[in-house]
């Protein structure tokens, strides 16, 4: 794992290597799943199970064997530890109650000549969410997908996950069971987002499609983007840190690879105060490696897009770090809470030692589908508001209208809008 000091010659470049981290090569595959999409846009079913055949290493023998039965995840709830079970109602409980604080209502606003404004706030009828199924299969997900649409009243909700050899993760069916999942898919990569985007015999064309995926899965979302809304366009995971010296070493290392072992292009990024701490950290790393499942994921990401940034002071941390704009940033500082406030761009934010990011991976309660890249800047996690749409509301009474009349015909007439100007003369009696 790279260390360097903002002191450097070559600070610029390293740093710059930092902030493209998030570069896909999109442009690369859009050409592979645009044929993709075009495939299962025109032959439907009969391209899916082609697909299927080709990444996922099975046949389905016809439509039906394409869908997930709600036995399934009915079976495989049922089978649950207990244990296992009520970490994950403790999951769903606290998930949903977060994001019920995001609820919006529609509201009407009353003037005194007569006139209601007011903005409408209606659910998508139809949610695609796409779970993960790859290297690793992700319930938790499953969770912060569903949850949001369940909450804002979506109608129908409906799931694409890849099924590697005809296997699917039992938790993750049980997660379904949970929420109610009654429409589940054994579609993964691009082949999934095209499904949801366009409609097949048997899987229902959405309004929205949401969930995290490899660069196939991003690029998909962004070339159906317009034929449906998206939540996002994520890249691999990343973390930063923001520490001084009263963080300890082991929990900086630990965190630091909780977001390595994810993926090998999954981002790992420390800024400290302290030389020290860098270099026990670093220490940490790599005794805490060998004793990982995912160890070869996880050092290969370490040492390749992982790096520890000593500055001169935590001033500076912050700048640098609202540069990189996180997707997970931890404050591993005295007072964290004082920092907060000139922390601009991050997915999300944990505060204190005691505050890990898989906290908020699992069962803190907000979302962790979450900007990456850098994309922090402009991005929000994923939220109730995505699964609704607002209309605007407008009622002009009679006083109102010999109000605002003149001044609308005006603006009109302004711009050469005649048919405008006219439909609003001719309520004035005026033409």
């Amino acid at each position: 794992m790279k260390i360097f000091s903002i002191n450097d010659n070559d600070f610029s470049e390293n740093f710059d290597k930092l902030l493209n981290r998030g570069k896909m090569d999109i442009e690369g595959v859009s050409s592979i799943v645009q044929n993709i999409l075009n495939e299962i846009k025109e032959d439907k079913n009969s391209a899916l199970k082609k697909h299927i055949a080709k990444f996922d290493k099975w046949t389905p023998k016809n439509d039906n064997e394409l869908q997930i039965s709600t036995q399934e995840m009915k079976k495989a709830y049922d089978n649950l530890d207990d244990n296992l079970k009520n970490a994950l109602h403790k999951a769903y409980e606290r998930i949903t109650s977060f994001h019920k604080k995001q609820l919006k209502k529609s509201w009407f606003d009353y003037e005194e000549n007569g006139n209601t404004l007011g903005q409408k706030v209606t659910p998508v009828e139809k949610a695609g969410l796409y779970i993960p199924g790859g290297k690793a299969a992700y319930p938790s997900s499953l969770l912060m997908n569903a949850i949001p649409a369940i909450v804002a009243g979506v109608k129908e909700i409906v799931v694409c996950t890849p099924t590697p050899n005809n296997e699917i993760n039992s938790l993750l069916l049980a997660s379904m069971h949970l929420c109610k999942i009654e429409k589940a898919f054994k579609v993964g990569g691009a082949s999934a987002i095209g499904a949801l985007a366009y409609g097949t015999e048997n899987i229902p064309k959405v309004d929205v499609i949401t969930g995290p995926g490899n660069i196939f899965v991003a690029t998909a979302k962004k070339l159906v983007y317009g034929e449906v809304n998206i939540d996002m366009i994520a890249g691999p995971s990343e973390i930063g840190i923001i520490a001084d010296n009263y963080a300890n070493p082991k929990l900086l290392a630990i965190d630091l690879l909780s977001q390595a072992e994810h993926d090998e292009m999954a981002s790992s990024i420390m800024i400290t105060t302290d030389k020290d701490l860098a270099i026990k950290t670093k220490d940490h790393i790599y005794s805490f490696l060998k004793t990982l499942e995912r160890e070869e994921i996880a050092r290969k990401s370490i040492e390749t897009r992982g790096a520890i940034i000593i500055v001169d002071t935590i001033e500076k941390a912050i700048e640098l770090m609202n540069k990189i704009a996180p997707e997970h940033l931890e404050i591993m500082t005295e007072k964290p809470f004082e920092l907060l406030p000139f922390i601009k761009n991050a997915g999300a934010i944990f505060l204190g030692k005691n505050t890990p990011e898989p906290m908020g991976d699992y069962i803190a309660g907000p979302n962790h589908t979450l900007p990456t890249g850098g994309t922090a800047r402009f991005y929000s996690p994923l939220n109730v508001e995505i699964f609704t749409k607002k209309s605007s509301i407008i009622s002009i009474s009679e006083k109102g209208l010999q109000e605002l009349g003149e001044s609308c015909a005006l603006l009109a007439h302004t711009e050469g809008l005649t048919a405008h100007e006219r439909a609003i003369q001719i309520r004035l009696d005026k033409k």
